[in-house]
């Protein structure tokens, strides 16, 4: 169904959806859920409304994930707007973790998206979607030259090694509050502001690390 032929009515039934694949693949995984199990959860009689709305589960996947990337993109741009050509690190890694615990700060009521995340950062074939959506956003990539801008020294594998370590500490580490919240057990940190800020602590001084060099450490 074209966007411009869709209905208040369809477009109610897509977001009922999206929330309830959500939840679904956040509590259980994205493979342990089938899509009448979705249909179901949304309300829907008919158990072909997923298919019918969105295509296949990938297709419902990064339909998720287009929903969310839209207030952490927004979020990236403004932040990005108001840091310029700053060589601080600090602003800069805030730029990777501010816009995915705001939004979720800014819910009224439980969260399921970071650990939605989680679960499809794990499958193989379905991280690939996310790399993909992820590589389509101009502010990321303004972000990663503005790392780049202050660690000057640092070799590119390290560079790229030291991203990836980033992205699963913001990923992992997000979804293990929201799980904590989800259970009513207790969090390091008493809010997602300050979860976001031992994050970025942590990850300044990831980049911050030292390199060692085979030839000088010593032992194999």
């Amino acid at each position: 169904m074209s966007h411009s032929t869709r209905t208040p009515r369809a477009d109610t039934t897509r977001e009922r959806i999206l929330t309830s694949a959500e939840r679904l693949f956040a509590e259980h995984g994205v493979f342990a859920v089938s899509n009448r199990q979705v249909s179901e959860a949304a309300g829907q009689g008919n158990n072909a409304a997923v298919g019918y709305h969105f295509g296949t589960k990938t297709d419902l996947i990064r339909a998720i994930i287009r929903r969310q990337a839209e207030p952490i993109e927004r979020i990236r741009e403004r932040m990005l707007a108001e840091i310029g050509d700053s060589t601080e690190l600090r602003y800069w890694v805030a730029c990777l973790v501010r816009p995915v615990t705001t939004p979720l700060s800014e819910v009224d009521g439980p969260t399921w998206f970071a650990r939605f995340s989680a679960q499809v950062m794990t499958e193989p074939a379905l991280r690939e979607i996310v790399i993909a959506e992820a590589l389509n956003s101009p502010a990321l990539q303004g972000i990663l030259d503005g790392l780049n801008r202050c660690l000057p020294a640092l070799p590119a594998e390290v560079r790229a090694e030291r991203f990836d370590m980033s992205r699963h500490l913001i990923v992992h580490m997000c979804a293990e509050r929201e799980r904590a919240i989800a259970e009513g057990t207790p969090t390091p940190r008493s809010s997602w502001r300050d979860t976001g800020t031992g994050l970025i602590d942590a990850i300044v001084g990831l980049w911050r690390a030292p390199v060692t060099h085979h030839s000088r450490e010593g032992m194999s």
